[in-house]
């Protein structure tokens, strides 16, 4: 018998079929799915049940176009999808937050099997939406009558420091339908209990807690709006670099971001916010430009003839060189009043900013810390949001589960993810740990990338096509 016939026979096809379902059940570790073994039986060998249902079984494939392209079609929908379920998803670039390391208008690959494939919590969705139906505004892609707990499957390895890594945006569990693109639940909830605080300051009212405040802010905003609430696959995706992994303890002084007691890496594209003195004269703009500055982040004050431009370390040293240019100064938040407000872990005790923070330390899976009313503003939400308990506090006292603790141990590994856009991303300074069932994927490489400030095939960045993320 040779190659060709062997190929062709059906106990040969078979055989393959049933050993490739079986390796990839143990992969993902989910026995069940054994059951569909006498399917295969059934396709490959006794095809008493037609299952593709939508033909007749002996109609002639050369006769019926139709029920080719629907052959055709159902095949591709279920190859995209296990693809992008197990092993690879394309994603787009939105914002500057990671500049110049990934640009707007960047088109990548992310590996799921890098640090294993993450199984949905709700399998049932609409093939290729994330979490809203195509052509509206707040239609759910997905049903929720079966709900699956977090379960990861095995890949080729842990997230490491420094990583690019995609993941579903944890603050994104609640979500206001109406301003969705631009705000986020949370923030609107203490920017408005903040303004309840200082009108009643204005109208010398007596002042409350801040979370009463809270509560009045979130009363109004869901009296006011439509609000969702996504399971854990559903919400946002957002790419960072992850700077700290659990275990690790972290700070940042004066926008230098420090590890266990060492000084972070500096990559290469890697920038911060600067102002830029000028002599009286505007920069060409076609200089701006050529340091790769997109328009969007050019910030020019007229009246102090001052730009605020976010650099990277080499295009400070050109500006430096430029003839209108007097000066070059980093920015540095040191506005401590907002700390509450808009900075993790929103409490005044903890007067941090984006650019000096900490220190924090990232929880581990297994770890166990003391607690405190110190140090509970910090691991709440990691407590009570992401492994879901209940938390009470009474005479400084702190009870989870109707149980009084000094101490808590982890369930899940946490990560401290940043933007190398360091003064404009919206990252883990602002809304805190990343735990790892929202992880899903490792950054690979860019396939495309499209500048949207330019016209036709200028638009293409080619030089960054097909190339490595690091």
């Amino acid at each position: 018998m040779t190659l060709q016939e062997i190929t062709k026979n059906k106990y040969f096809k078979f055989g393959l079929a049933v050993v490739i379902y079986i390796l990839w059940v143990i992969w993902i570790k989910n026995f069940w799915f054994l059951f569909g073994v006498p399917v295969i039986i059934d396709m490959h060998l006794t095809k008493r049940v037609n299952w593709s249902f939508w033909k007749k079984r002996d109609a002639p494939k050369s006769k019926n176009g139709i029920v080719e392209w629907v052959d055709a079609l159902i095949f591709a929908v279920i190859a995209a999808t296990i693809i992008r379920m197990f092993l690879i998803e394309a994603y787009t670039i939105p914002t500057s937050s990671m500049e110049k390391t990934l640009l707007v208008g960047d088109y990548l690959f992310v590996s799921k099997v890098s640090y294993g494939p993450k199984l949905p919590n709700t399998p049932i969705s609409f093939p290729f939406a994330h979490h809203t139906m195509p052509l509206t505004k707040a239609t759910k892609s997905y049903v929720e009558w079966i709900k699956k707990p977090y379960n990861r499957i095995a890949g080729f390895g842990k997230i490491k420091r420094n990583d690019v890594v995609v993941f579903n945006f944890p603050a994104g569990d609640t979500v206001i339908v109406e301003v969705q693109e631009t705000s986020e639940y949370y923030s609107v909830m203490r920017q408005l209990a903040d303004q309840l605080k200082r009108r009643d300051i204005q109208q010398s009212n007596p002042i409350k807690s801040f979370e009463i405040y809270e509560s009045m802010a979130r009363d109004h905003i869901w009296s006011q709006y439509n609000i969702t609430v996504r399971p854990v696959d559903k919400r946002e995706n957002y790419i960072k670099r992850c700077v700290a992994i659990p275990g690790d303890s972290l700070y940042i002084t004066h926008s230098q971001v420090y590890v266990n007691g060492e000084e972070q890496e500096h990559f290469k594209d890697m920038q911060y916010d600067y102002f830029v003195k000028t002599n009286g004269k505007e920069i060409n703009s076609k200089h701006l430009e050529r340091l790769n500055i997109a328009v969007d982040d050019r910030r020019y004050i007229a009246s102090s003839s001052l730009y605020e431009l976010p650099l990277t370390n080499e295009n400070v040293d050109n500006l430096k060189n430029f003839p209108a240019v007097s000066a070059v100064s980093k920015y540095e938040n040191t506005n401590i009043n907002m700390a509450n407000i808009s900075i993790f872990p929103f409490n005044t005790n903890y007067a941090w900013t984006e650019d000096n923070f900490g220190p924090l330390y990232v929880p581990e899976k297994g770890v166990t810390i003391n607690l405190n009313i110190d140090n509970l503003p910090l691991y709440r939400r990691v407590i009570e949001t992401y492994e879901s308990n209940s938390i009470r506090v009474e005479d400084n006292e702190i009870f989870i589960n109707d149980k009084k603790v000094d101490s808590y141990t982890f369930k899940m590994d946490y990560y401290f993810m940043m933007g190398d856009n360091r003064h404009n991303s919206a990252d883990s300074r602002y809304w805190g740990f990343v735990p790892e069932d929202h992880v899903v994927g490792k950054a690979v490489f860019i396939w495309l990338s499209l500048d949207k400030d330019k016209q036709f095939l200028n638009k293409i960045r080619w030089n960054r096509m097909f190339s490595l993320i690091h």
